[in-house]
């Protein structure tokens, strides 16, 4: 199998302008993301894809390898199908959140060994939720599994419904999963999901993933007891300042 990581970055973040340039103890956002993606011991190659010349041009200059792509993407997949319109040498494709700059290579690695079981259409990662704080917020996607370990639905509320259960004793009595947003497909299967129409499941939740199950596509899912840091807002910027002496592969 050839893997290409890919890494998409856009300036114009409504909630945080500019997010890949932003200093992350002395490097970039993206600089960061980019050599921790380098690290994955299964991507043949690692490319960031941008519609942005400030953030290519810096690329460029930590010397890493960019793909200017079009400025009317309505997502990150669809940025990562461009890519791989333009790189067809490879068979899978993993999108890197461009907004974790900690991310662990293991992860990609996990993801990208989905791929091994020749069925396997997309794949992404579930982690165990183990706190009511978490499985009671709605910012936090669950995942609902069948016993395939393929997903079934995404949702923002709690799922399941615990019936005759108080919800302060759930996590006591199933084992609830959330969502870690990196995602891998086959290169034809990418393509293919950008034809796809916004579906009612998607637009009532705001999770794109659905709009791939209403259509018939499996989502393998594999699970990472790894917990992933991203940086959604400017406030988020003080989680990280303090992962400089503890995260061994900071570099």
């Amino acid at each position: 199998m050839n893997i290409i990581g890919i890494i998409p970055a856009r300036y114009a973040s409504t909630r945080f302008p500019g997010k890949p340039l932003v200093d992350i103890n002395g490097k970039s956002m993206i600089q960061r993301v980019y050599e921790q993606a380098l690290k994955a011991a299964l991507l043949n190659y690692v490319v960031v894809a941008t519609d942005d010349d400030r953030i290519a041009n810096h690329v460029k200059e930590f010397g890493g390898n960019v793909v200017l792509t079009a400025s009317n993407h309505q997502s990150g997949t669809d940025r990562c199908a461009e890519v791989v319109s333009k790189e067809s040498a490879f068979d899978i494709a993993i999108n890197i959140q461009g907004d974790e700059p900690y991310i662990d290579p293991s992860q990609i690695d996990l993801l990208a060994s989905c791929f091994q079981e020749a069925d396997t259409q997309i794949a992404t990662l579930i982690k165990e939720i183990k706190d009511n704080e978490e499985l009671f917020n709605n910012n936090t996607p669950k995942v609902l599994l069948n016993t395939y370990r393929e997903a079934i639905y995404f949702s923002r509320a709690t799922l399941p419904f615990l019936r005759g259960i108080p919800s302060e004793k759930w996590l006591e009595h199933h084992k609830f999963y959330k969502h870690i947003g990196i995602y891998g497909y086959r290169s034809e299967i990418l393509k293919a999901l950008t034809g796809l129409p916004v579906s009612p499941l998607e637009k009532a939740e705001s999770l794109e993933q659905l709009r791939w199950i209403e259509n018939g596509y499996r989502i393998k899912t594999a699970e990472t007891v790894v917990e992933t840091l991203a940086i959604d807002e400017p406030k988020d910027l003080q989680k990280v300042n303090h992962l400089k002496q503890n995260f061994k592969s900071n570099g």
